[in-house]
């Protein structure tokens, strides 16, 4: 239901307007037209939940408007790559959902834990783009154009849908009106209402879109059958208690251990696709972190987090991958690497902060009924 709401909005053109109106509100910062998409991304990413339709959509809008004023093809292209990827944490997030289904926790406190860390990096994305480009100008030409306040808060005005949908999902998931599964429903009925009474959706789109969501839904739940035998597979050879076992006789601190996983998920990340990597290591972190009295929602996001990391990282960085389809032939694949480089160095600070202070994921659910 929310891949449906997803494409939905996609096929629809609300991406088109949430650019437009971080363009013009965001434009005139140093590097703005990088920040205005990695902030359009963060909202397309609530509404969509997936990763690739973000970076593939946004990368569409984005990159040939700042490829036309002369930004530097690194950030330009990097901006896209990197944007997308908070659509793995900014809910309603697939890979939230998948998590939930595989470690058997609440998918709605799952999607609240993820707002904060979700808007973190947004803004860690945002900072250091703007940092780099005031040091460096050469990056990022300042735009002249200069919008009216008239034409901003026109810009607002044609966005509406995003926000009522946001709304509509969130509030209802967590003032305990709705299960995630009926807000989804609700929110792809609300998407799909919104944009024939706006005559921006005729019959050929909407086939589009149920056939998008049905692919990526069937695709995700093999990926969760997958898991799921793998899982109980383990639990009966006893695999995960025996590591378990091992680990806590081996007097390590809790820190150490989140050290370690940490580097078993950046290693796993540069070679095998999100899906992947929760498939194998879920089923085994998962009872370790339980023993040693991990928080398991904010364990989530912090897989979620690594994976998101993960989609950048060479040699197999997808989201590198996805954006240098669009400019092929234009721009190697190597330049958008070294430019994801510096995002690389933001989600390090964001890491840093998520695991010195928890309450930034925990604070949220605590609230919740």
């Amino acid at each position: 239901m929310f891949t449906l709401m997803g494409s939905v909005a996609f096929q629809s053109g609300m991406t088109t307007s949430i650019y437009k109106a971080a363009r013009l509100w965001l434009g005139r910062l140093p590097g703005g037209l990088a920040v205005a998409t990695n902030f359009a991304c963060a909202g397309f990413g609530a509404a969509s939940g997936s990763t690739f339709a973000t970076t593939i959509a946004m990368g569409k809008i984005g990159l040939p408007v700042m490829l036309r004023y002369k930004y530097h093809p690194g950030l330009a292209t990097a901006s896209c790559a990197c944007g997308g990827t908070l659509a793995a944490v900014i809910p309603p997030s697939i890979a939230l959902i998948v998590y939930g289904i595989l470690a058997e926790v609440s998918v709605s406190k799952l999607f609240v834990a993820g707002i904060v860390p979700g808007i973190v990096t947004a803004f860690a994305y945002g900072g250091m783009t703007v940092a780099r480009c005031r040091l460096n100008p050469d990056l990022a030409p300042k735009l002249e154009d200069r919008p009216t306040l008239r034409e901003k808060l026109g810009a607002l005005a044609e966005i509406w849908q995003l926000p009522v949908l946001v709304l509509i999902v969130m509030g209802g998931i967590y003032g305990g009106l709705m299960s995630p599964t009926e807000a989804g429903a609700f929110g792809a009925f609300v998407a799909i209402l919104i944009s024939v009474l706006q005559r921006r959706l005729s019959f050929a789109p909407l086939r589009r879109s149920l056939r998008d969501a049905m692919v990526t839904t069937a695709s995700i739940l093999f990926v969760a059958i997958g898991a799921l035998m793998f899982s109980r597979y383990l639990a009966l050879i006893g695999l995960p208690a025996f590591i378990s076992s091992a680990v806590l006789q081996l007097s390590l601190t809790p820190l150490t251990v989140i050290i370690c996983a940490s580097v078993v998920f950046i290693l796993l990340g540069m070679f095998l696709d999100p899906m992947g990597i929760m498939l194998i290591t879920i089923p085994i972190f998962l009872p370790l972190f339980t023993e040693i009295g991990y928080d398991l929602i904010w364990f989530g996001i912090v897989v979620v987090k690594f994976i998101e990391i993960g989609l950048l990282t060479p040699p197999v960085g997808l989201n590198v991958f996805a954006v240098s389809t669009l400019v092929r032939g234009q721009i190697g694949v190597e330049v958008v690497f070294r430019g994801v480089a510096w995002f690389l160095l933001a989600e390090t600070v964001v890491m840093i902060l998520l695991f010195a202070f928890p309450e930034i994921v925990t604070w949220l659910p605590g609230f919740m009924r």
